[in-house]
């Protein structure tokens, strides 16, 4: 593959993490006025017509993407993800920008440890040490002894554990279906999911608050959209590191605008999470290769 198309698609993964960061704080801010699911709820349906849109202007179009030979896996892809994404801007209000994503950051690790009992992966000894120290970051950052630990701490492991599961199916029904036809699944299923879950929680949203959820919409557009470009001039193993940035980006956004505290505890196990996840990268591209 061309450098210089690595090299851009390493920049777009860089710039999604930052506009996932934005994302998460406009989550934060109306979460904490309005019911998380309302808020997930109406992200989705224009998440929804937004993959329609996208998917109907390919080749074969609509008639193509509805065509999936694990139809029950993709319906389950997308509830796990519409509830992935609930429990984050529940953690969110709760726990704040910055200790949730020190602890979401280890679904690789979960990716890893989950990959053999779910698609039959095998995991070696090295990957199987990265893993464990990968968990002792998280417990770190949870502090356990320090007087503090609630049960609000695992929803952003909860939040993980969900993502990983998602992931794994995605690279599941990648075996049969394109990505075009697992979008669609993934925006439509988890559309539905929501709305079924959320709409006896609707509440209207204040005239201002229209214009942050579409801000938040606009922005989840355009994430996704360059998500799809990144994939298509690189492979996943190599921008996967690079979305590492998220957690600085939201680090930043946490600290400035919602005075958050970067405790030492936190950023003792996010480094060791992030370096574990690393090792566990490198280590499945050594395999690969």
């Amino acid at each position: 593959m061309p450098r210089d198309r690595t090299g851009l698609a390493i920049a777009l993964m860089c710039l999604v993490s930052f506009i996932f960061a934005l994302q998460d704080g406009f989550s934060r801010v109306l979460g904490a006025a309005y019911p998380p699911m309302v808020v997930v709820m109406i992200r989705y349906w224009v998440f929804a017509a937004f993959a329609i849109a996208l998917v109907a202007r390919q080749p074969s179009g609509l008639k193509r993407a509805v065509r999936t030979k694990r139809p029950l896996t993709q319906i389950a892809r997308g509830v796990i993800l519409v509830l992935e994404t609930v429990i984050m801007v529940e953690a969110f209000v709760r726990l704040g920008l910055v200790e949730t994503h020190a602890v979401f950051i280890v679904y690789p690790l979960l990716v890893a440890a989950l990959s053999g009992p779910i698609l039959g992966e095998r995991v070696g000894w090295r990957r199987w040490t990265a893993i464990g120290i990968g968990f002792v970051g998280v417990i770190f950052v949870l502090n356990p002894g320090g007087g503090v630990m609630r049960w609000e701490a695992l929803l952003p492991f909860v939040s993980a554990l969900l993502f990983a599961l998602y992931g794994l199916l995605t690279r599941h029904v990648s075996r049969d279906d394109p990505t075009s036809v697992s979008f669609f699944w993934t925006a439509v299923a988890g559309a539905t999911a929501i709305t079924i879950l959320g709409i006896r929680e609707w509440v209207w949203l204040a005239p201002m608050d229209w214009i942050w959820m579409g801000m938040l919409c606009v922005l989840g557009m355009t994430s996704h959209y360059l998500l799809i470009r990144a994939y298509e001039l690189a492979e996943a193993s190599i921008l996967q590191p690079f979305a590492y940035t998220q957690l600085v980006w939201v680090s930043f956004i946490g600290v400035l605008l919602f005075d958050e505290v970067l405790r030492p505890n936190v950023v003792i196990g996010a480094v060791i999470v992030v370096m574990a996840g690393l090792f566990t990268l490198w280590r499945a591209r050594v395999k690969a290769a």
